[in-house]
C-alpha cells in the first residue's frame, strides 16, 4: 500500500513536469495520452490493488484517484493557455497591415496587384458624417421600411386621402394590397410616425435613408434620393429649441463661422413651418454663382410637429410638443463638393468617383 501511495505521487510530479513542458498543442495531446490514458503507469497502478487487504485498497485507491484528479484539473488548465495562445498566434499570423490604407488620402489605393482597392461613395460617406454629428449632439439613429402604407407616408401626417397636399410629392405605388394602399416612401417620414407610435418618449432622433419620388432626372433632381430626418418630442419643447439645433448642427457639420437662418414656409406635418438655410460653403457667405450671389444655400425644411400628428399617433399635444427637420443628403453632398449636376452621383464614372 505504501509503495503504490508513493509511486502515485511520483507519477503526479512528473506527470505535471510533462505537462508543463509541452510546446504546443500537438505535443500536450501525446503527453495527456500518456500520462492520463488507459495505457499509462497512473492506470497500471490500479492493477496491483487486488493484491492489498480491502483496508489497503481503499487508502492506496484514494491516493490514485487523488493523483489522477489532480493531474486531469491541472491537463484542463493547460489546455486551456495552450488553446488561447495558439489563436492569438494565428490571429497574429494572419493579421493585415492597414495602416497605409487607413491613412490615404480619398480616392482609390493601389494594391500589390495595382487594382483600385476602392472607397466609400461620396453620398454613403456623407451620411456616415451627418450620423456621426448628431449623434455627437445627443441623437439616436432609427431606420424604417422602404416600401410603406398609406398611412405612414400620408395619413399620419395630417395629409388625409385626396388632400391637395399630397401633390407635394409624385408617389410611386405598388402593386401590394388595396390600390393605392402601398408605395415607396417619398420621405423619411414614416419612421417619425413609426417612432412616436412606440410610445417611447421623449424623442430625439434622426432618421437618414433611400426615398422614391416619380421626378425626372436633372441637375438638381433624382428619383431615387437620400434624406436625413430629425424628430424631437418632449415636454416644453419650443421653436427657439428648433433654431438652436439647426445652428448647432451647422458649426459642427460645416465648421466655424458656418450660421444658418429661417424663413417661414408651409409642410402639412409641422405648423410653424420654415425652411432653413446655411452659410454658402462655397463663397463663406461673400456671394457666388452657387448662391446666386445671396451668400445663403437652402438646405431643407422644418417646424414644429403639428398637433393633428400628435394626435394620429396616440401623444397629448397638451402634454408634449416637439419639431422636426429634414434635408438631402445628396443634395448636402452636392452643395459641399461643388458639383454642378447631381446626376454625376450615379453615373458610375470612375474618373469621378476617385476625386472622393
Amino acid at each position: 500500500m505504501t509503495d503504490i501511495t508513493t509511486t502515485a505521487k511520483e507519477l503526479l510530479e512528473a506527470g505535471r513536469a510533462r505537462l508543463a513542458a509541452a510546446a504546443d498543442l500537438d505535443r500536450f495531446v501525446e503527453a495527456e495520452r500518456e500520462i492520463l490514458g488507459k495505457k499509462s503507469a497512473l492506470a497500471a497502478l490500479n492493477s496491483r490493488l487486488r493484491d492489498l487487504t480491502p483496508e489497503g485498497r481503499r487508502v492506496a485507491g484514494e491516493a490514485i484517484k487523488a493523483a489522477r484528479d489532480a493531474l486531469a484539473e491541472e491537463a484542463a488548465r493547460l489546455r486551456s493557455d495552450l488553446t488561447e495562445r495558439h489563436r492569438r498566434d494565428r490571429l497574429a499570423a494572419e493579421r493585415m497591415d492597414l495602416t497605409e490604407l487607413s491613412s490615404a488620402p480619398p480616392g482609390p489605393v493601389l494594391d500589390w496587384s495595382g487594382r483600385g482597392t476602392g472607397h466609400l461613395h461620396l453620398v454613403t460617406s456623407t451620411r456616415d458624417e451627418l450620423e456621426d454629428t448628431f449623434v455627437a449632439m445627443g441623437f439616436t439613429v432609427a431606420e424604417g421600411p422602404e416600401a410603406e402604407t398609406d398611412r405612414y407616408n400620408f395619413e399620419a401626417l395630417n395629409m388625409p386621402p385626396d388632400h391637395p397636399a399630397r401633390g407635394m410629392w409624385d408617389t410611386l405605388y405598388l402593386h401590394l394590397g388595396d390600390p393605392g394602399q402601398v408605395l415607396l416612401r417619398t420621405h423619411t417620414s414614416p419612421v417619425q410616425v413609426r417612432l412616436m407610435e412606440s410610445g417611447q418618449l421623449p424623442i430625439y432622433a434622426v432618421m437618414p435613408g433611400r426615398c422614391y419620388r416619380r421626378d425626372t432626372p436633372d441637375a438638381r433632381h433624382l428619383p431615387v434620393f437620400h434624406q436625413i430626418e430629425g424628430l424631437v418630442v418632449d415636454r416644453a419643447i419650443t421653436f427657439g429649441d428648433l433654431a438652436g439645433v439647426i445652428e448647432a448642427f451647422t458649426t459642427a457639420f460645416f465648421g466655424p463661422g458656418m450660421h444658418s437662418r429661417l424663413r417661414p414656409s408651409f409642410f402639412p406635418f409641422t405648423e410653424p413651418s420654415a425652411e432653413f438655410e446655411v452659410t454658402c460653403p462655397i463663397c463663406a457667405g461673400a456671394g457666388c454663382r452657387t448662391c446666386s450671389n445671396s451668400g445663403w444655400i437652402e438646405l431643407g425644411g422644418c417646424g414644429m410637429v403639428d398637433p393633428n400628428v400628435f394626435e394620429a399617433v396616440g401623444i397629448d399635444p397638451e402634454e408634449y410638443s416637439g419639431f422636426a427637420f429634414g434635408f438631402g443628403i445628396d443634395r448636402l453632398a452636392q452643395v459641399r463638393s461643388s458639383l454642378s449636376d447631381m446626376r454625376a452621383l450615379l453615373d458610375n464614372d470612375v474618373r469621378f468617383l476617385s476625386q472622393f
